[in-house]
């Protein structure tokens, strides 16, 4: 089996002033992993502009520090990695009363473009790392789900994706079968079909996600049963 390529091997060849393809590794990484550090962040009672320069900072940090190419990529996993880089940086920031300032020379990684938005401002977790992880698993999950949808509209099959979508885990309230059936034209022994498929190939996606993130294939089912677990908490 080919295993895909991975993050570390990715972001360990990735610099402020790489090439192209650096660059766009540089954007996927600040759009999986935003929302996770800036509410891991927020969980440690920092108000919302600080944290936000905070991400901003701990990303630049990454970056010019080169972390990644020093970490050992066949010990661990990425999220875990991850988080005890944050932890570390935090800590240091702590003792640092400018470092929630931008700019003092440092180059700024602009984030122009990945649409990204905090999030609601509720209560958090007493325990960040929770927090983290759940965020982590709420991006893995809109990914996979994302590239499911693009492949129903190169089918030309997107108002099938958007009904059969309310049968999935999660959702608010799914229609009733013989109406969704009755509205994609087919029975409802056809609808169950599809659902079924649907589901099939989101956990083909979530696979190949999760794939990115380990060192080595052993490690993906352990991980996927950990995302499942990790979900179903922040969904209820």
């Amino acid at each position: 089996m080919d295993f895909p390529t991975t993050h570390w091997n990715e972001i360990a060849q990735a610099t402020l002033n790489g090439s192209v393809r650096s660059r766009k590794t540089l954007e996927k990484l600040c759009a999986s992993y935003w929302s996770p550090i800036y509410q891991f962040i927020r969980s440690r009672n920092i108000a919302a502009p600080e944290a936000q320069d905070l991400t901003q900072d701990f990303m630049l940090h990454v970056l010019q520090k080169s972390l990644f190419s020093r970490a050992d990529a066949l010990r661990g996993r990425f999220r875990s990695f991850l988080l005890g880089a944050l932890v570390r940086f935090l800590a240091d920031a702590a003792d640092k009363k400018n470092a929630s300032k931008r700019g003092g020379g440092r180059p700024y990684l602009s984030l122009d473009g990945l649409d990204f938005e905090p999030g609601p401002e509720t209560g958090y977790d007493p325990e960040p790392a929770v927090v983290f992880d759940q965020e982590w698993a709420l991006q893995l999950l809109g990914s996979a789900l994302e590239h499911v949808r693009s492949e129903y509209v190169r089918q030309n099959r997107e108002c099938h994706f958007a009904t059969l979508r309310q049968f999935l885990p999660g959702s608010s309230q799914a229609p009733h079968y013989d109406e969704a059936a009755e509205h994609l034209s087919i029975s409802p022994g056809a609808l169950k079909t599809e659902v079924h498929r649907l589901r099939r190939r989101l956990r083909a996606a979530l696979y190949q996600e999760v794939a990115q993130t380990v060192s080595a294939p052993h490690e993906i089912e352990p991980e996927m049963a950990y995302l499942h677990r990790v979900l179903m908490s922040a969904t209820g």
